[in-house]
């Protein structure tokens, strides 16, 4: 069987596949997962993130590894999908334990559980763009950061 050079595993998968096979790659730190699941020109659209930008697959990469130093233990759940068209909304739950800086927060060895909504938008059988919030109050509090 002949396979073509730009074949990829996404052609053959459905939007909520994709993005459940994304979240699977962040759960391993399988960076080439990724780098196939996710266009170069990836944006991740977020309030909740403040100052760092991510703008492309390699800013995403890089996010997600510190996010890794903070949190060694990370762990994130998909608790509904839902999906029409070319998005796919989530609402997320993320687990772990803050060993690293967290901003300008010293690491806690606390635990924290959380949930985020998230919106992905597939084209071309890859994640192009990402709206994602959650609350940080409610984080920093479980942190023993804030009263």
């Amino acid at each position: 069987m002949h396979v073509s050079a730009n074949f990829r595993l996404t052609d053959h998968m459905g939007p909520k596949a994709i993005v459940q096979a994304f979240v699977d790659a962040v759960n391993n730190q399988d960076w080439h997962a990724i780098e196939t699941l996710v266009s170069t020109g990836f944006t991740r659209h977020s309030i909740a993130a403040g100052e760092i930008g991510v703008s492309s697959r390699l800013d995403l990469i890089k996010f997600l590894r510190a996010e890794y130093i903070t949190f060694p233990d990370a762990n994130e759940q998909i608790v509904d999908i839902l999906g029409e068209g070319d998005k796919v909304a989530v609402r997320m739950r993320f687990r772990g334990t803050q060993a690293g800086i967290l901003g300008t927060y010293p690491p806690t060895g606390k635990p924290v559980d959380s949930e985020y909504l998230a919106i992905y938008r597939i084209e071309g059988g890859l994640i192009v763009e990402a709206w994602a919030e959650w609350d940080n109050l409610a984080t920093l509090k479980q942190l023993g950061l804030l009263p």
